[in-house]
This record gives C-alpha cells, sequence and structure tokens, in this order.
C-alpha cells in the first residue's frame, strides 16, 4: 500500500523504521506536528519523526492544524491508501479521515478499551497494572473507539517507569503495526468492535497530578513516581521550594516516620508515607541537576522532623 505515516515524538520513531525497512509498503509521506521551540536557546527543532524522514528522504508535512486545506489538497494529492499513526498529537477532522481508502490505523499503547487517551502508560503504572500491551485500531471521531485490528500484551515490571514500558511498548508495536498494514492489504485481517464494558481514561497528566502525596501509601506513592518519570516529574516541597523525585524504592523496615517526614542516616534518606516509608534514591533541587538523595540530605543539613510537602 501506498502510505502516509502520522506521528511527532521520539516514541513514534521505531514504526517509522519498522515501515520503512518492511519492503513491502511505500511511505510516501510522515505528518509531523511543526517545529517547536526547545533548549535554553528555545530555538526551533524540528520533531524526532520529521528528522528521521529528512534522512531517510521522504517527505515531511507539517500542518499547524490537520484541517488546513492547503495540507488536505497535498494528501489527497499524494493518494495514500491507509495513514498509519503512532502519538501524532493533533486531533484529526472528518475532511482528513475520508482521505485514505483504508482510513488512518493508529498504534495506540494500551489494551483497549482500557486507557483510551493521551497518557495510557502513565496511568497503568499509577493504576498498579500487572498487565498493559498496544493496539492497532481504525481511528474514528470518537476519543479510541474505533475498531480493534490486532494486539499485543506487555508486563509491568515492579520497577518500570513509563519511560521504560513506552520503549518496550514503541519497538515491540512498530512489529504490530506492520504486520496489520500487511492483513489490511491482503485482506486478511479484519477490525473488530471495542467492547462496551471495561472502559478507562487516560488523560495527559498535569505537573499538579505529579505532586506526591505523603499521606497516601508507599505503594501509591511509589507508582505515581515511576508513572510521572520521565514526564512530567513527580515532586514534592522542601523548605518552599520544588522537589523533584527522580527515584525512590519503598522498603519495610521503616514505620516510625510520619506522612512526609525525613530520617536520614549516614548513606540514605527515607520518608514516612500513609504506610511503611519510602527510600529517596535519586532527587533534582530545583535549578539543580539530579543527584543522589544522600548526597541532597548531606548538603542541605537536614533537621530532626523535618517534613517533605509541607
Amino acid at each position: 500500500m501506498k502510505l502516509v505515516f502520522a506521528g511527532t515524538p521520539e516514541v513514534a520513531v521505531p514504526a517509522l523504521d519498522a515501515l520503512i525497512a518492511s519492503g513491502r509498503h511505500e511511505v510516501a509521506a510522515v505528518v509531523t506536528r511543526p517545529d517547536a521551540p526547545a533548549g535554553r536557546g528555545r530555538r526551533l527543532v524540528a520533531s524526532p519523526v520529521a528528522e528521521r524522514a529528512d534522512e531517510a528522504g521522504i517527505e515531511v508535512l507539517k500542518p499547524a492544524k490537520p484541517r488546513d486545506e492547503e495540507f488536505l489538497a497535498r494528501l489527497r494529492e499524494i493518494g495514500p491508501d491507509c495513514c498509519p499513526v503512532v502519538a501524532y498529537g493533533a486531533l484529526l477532522p472528518r475532511t482528513a479521515l475520508d482521505v485514505p481508502a483504508r482510513g488512518w490505523v493508529n498504534l495506540h499503547f494500551s489494551l483497549l478499551p482500557a486507557w483510551r487517551g493521551a497518557a495510557p502508560v502513565q496511568h497503568s503504572i499509577i493504576a498498579g497494572d500487572e498487565v498493559t500491551g498496544a493496539s492497532t485500531f481504525l481511528i474514528e471521531e470518537g476519543l479510541d473507539s474505533g475498531p480493534v485490528y490486532g494486539v499485543l500484551t506487555e508486563e509491568v515490571r515492579p520497577t518500570d517507569t513509563s519511560g521504560d514500558l513506552l520503549t518496550r511498548l514503541a519497538f515491540a508495536g512498530s512489529g504490530l503495526l506492520v504486520a496489520t498494514m500487511d492483513g489490511i492489504e491482503d485482506g486478511t485481517l479484519h477490525a473488530v468492535a471495542q467492547p462496551a464494558d471495561g472502559v478507562s481514561l487516560a488523560p495527559k497528566i498535569t505537573v499538579e497530578d505529579a505532586r506526591v502525596d505523603w499521606s497516601a501509601p508507599a505503594m501509591r506513592v511509589d507508582r505515581l513516581v515511576r508513572g510521572c518519570t520521565p514526564a512530567p516529574g513527580a515532586w514534592t516541597v522542601f523548605r518552599g521550594e520544588r522537589l523533584k523525585l527522580v527515584s525512590l524504592a519503598p522498603v519495610t523496615d521503616h514505620t516510625d516516620l510520619a506522612a512526609g517526614e525525613l530520617g536520614v542516616a549516614k548513606n540514605s534518606v527515607h520518608v514516612g508515607t500513609g504506610s511503611h516509608a519510602v527510600e529517596l534514591l535519586w532527587v533534582q533541587p530545583q535549578g539543580k541537576k539530579p543527584m543522589r538523595a544522600a548526597d541532597w540530605a548531606r548538603g542541605v543539613r537536614i533537621v530532626a522532623g523535618e517534613l517533605l510537602g509541607a
């Protein structure tokens, strides 16, 4: 088939690479979000998908909005059979959905209908799921509600961050997306409607969502930190300034600390929660680089009874 691939962040690149390498389909063009300011200089930078497409000599389309008539005219001119999508980052209007004869097919990083929305992997970890996965489905105008072509499952490991899990799903899912394109092309694969039961939503995690509540159980704190790593980054407050929590681990041998209370030893830092304590491993003070929690504690000279989150 002739394909137009839509995607933006680094997590979409493995799927683009897999489609290019498959040799069975032609990636005629790529649709991605416009260049965005990045870094301290805030200079405009192309998306990872745009950079990869440029390297491969593939035409790159960067509409401000996918309803822009200039973009739609070019899409119709290319005439794709199907448009595979991975984390494109914009809603597709009906005028765009109607262009390819076989539709737009999204690789979504959950087992639909669970975790429909922008942050399925983060929500899966925060909720304590033991198994998640990826799905390919035909895009409709509803939120991730279209019929499903295929799925794969992936274990959520006890120390997974959302970054770890998303990386594994991006590479495993690239194979699923290629297989879905193959099945659509040869007529052996047909989309099946999602069940009405089991729907859950995964909206974008905000900075405020990522603030740790130390009165929650240790397991809940651990899941929140892992689910918000690397973005938007879990955090708390210490002496009136934000402290980013890069990594921590629940422990069972510290039960005498109040919620948010710091307990400092020579080479370790513990914090009380609503159950047992957690050990801070790496933190990032405001305006500084990440550092070992024990080094941070020595530097700030924590006083007995001091709290995080106050």
